[in-house]
C-alpha cells in the first residue's frame, strides 16, 4: 500500500510540474507581446512629448478598405467617427502639446495588392512616422497566398523607408462564425499575426479581441452591417491602438 502511494504521489508531483512549466511558457508569451506594445513607439512618444518650439508633426497613417475609411452601412462614410480620428483624438488628449495628423488612404472596396501597387506613391509620400495596415476584411478573395505577397511588400518597404509599422487582423463579418478556427477571417487573422512576428511589428488583433467580446455579448452591437464595424465598434479599435502610445515616462 505504501508503495502504491509513493507511486501515486511522484505521478502528482510530475503532472505538476509540467502544468506549471506550461503556465511559465504561457506568461512569457504574453510579457513579450506586452512588452512591444509598451516599447514599440518609444521613439514617436519623445516625438509627441516635445513642447513648442521643438515640437514635430507626427503622420499616423492608416491604409486599407472601407473600415478605416469609415463606411458605415448603405454607402454612408463618417470619417471622424472611423478607428483613424477616434485614435487620432485620443493620442492628441494624451499627449497636449503634440502636432499629430490622421491620414488614410485607404479606399473601400480594395484589398492588399492593390493596396501594395499604390503603396509608394500614394502611402509613403505622406511620411509616415506610423503606418497601421486593415485588408484582411477584404483580402478572402484574393487567398493567403497572394495576401500574404502583398502583405510582405508593404511592410518591407515601409520598414526600409523607416517608418514604424502595425498590422491589424480584420474587425468581424457578422456571416462568418468568429468562434471557429476554420473560417478565412481566422485564418488571414493567423497570417497577419504570424507577418508581424516575422518582422518585429506591432499587432492590434482585433479579430482576436472581438473574438474574446463575442463571449460576454453579441457583436451585433457593434456593427453597422455585417462587415463594418459602428461607432461602437471603432472606438473598441482605437482604444487598442492607444495602448501602444501610452507612455511610461509622460
Amino acid at each position: 500500500m505504501l508503495l502504491y502511494l509513493n507511486k501515486t504521489y511522484k505521478i502528482f508531483a510530475l503532472c505538476f510540474l509540467m502544468i506549471f512549466q506550461f503556465a511559465c511558457a504561457q506568461q512569457k508569451v504574453v510579457t513579450s507581446k506586452n512588452e512591444i506594445t509598451t516599447t514599440y513607439l518609444d521613439s514617436i512618444k519623445v516625438k509627441l512629448n516635445k513642447k513648442w518650439p521643438k515640437n514635430q508633426f507626427v503622420n499616423l497613417v492608416f491604409h486599407g478598405h472601407s473600415v478605416p475609411s469609415g463606411y458605415t452601412t448603405k454607402g454612408v462614410v463618417d470619417r471622424l467617427q472611423a478607428y483613424p480620428f477616434r485614435t487620432l483624438k485620443k493620442v492628441n488628449d494624451y499627449y497636449p502639446y503634440s502636432v499629430v495628423n490622421t491620414i488614410t488612404t485607404s479606399i473601400g472596396g480594395e484589398q492588399s495588392e492593390q493596396g501594395a501597387k499604390r503603396f509608394k506613391d500614394e502611402v509613403l509620400n505622406y511620411k509616415p512616422d506610423v503606418l497601421f495596415i486593415d485588408y484582411a476584411l477584404n483580402d478572402r478573395g484574393i487567398g493567403l497566398e497572394r495576401a500574404k505577397i502583398a502583405w510582405e511588400k508593404m511592410i518591407v518597404e515601409a520598414l526600409e523607408y523607416g517608418t514604424k509599422v502595425i498590422l491589424l487582423t480584420p474587425t468581424p463579418d457578422l456571416r462568418e462564425d468568429i468562434t471557429s478556427e476554420e473560417t478565412k477571417l481566422a485564418k488571414h487573422s493567423a497570417q497577419i499575426r504570424a507577418l508581424a512576428k516575422k518582422y518585429k511589428v506591432g499587432l492590434i488583433d482585433s479579430y482576436y479581441l472581438f473574438r474574446e467580446l463575442a463571449k460576454t455579448q453579441p457583436l451585433v452591437g457593434y456593427m453597422s452591417q455585417n462587415n463594418h464595424i459602428n461607432q461602437k465598434g471603432h472606438q473598441f479599435v482605437a482604444d487598442a491602438i492607444f495602448e501602444y502610445f501610452k507612455s511610461s515616462i509622460k
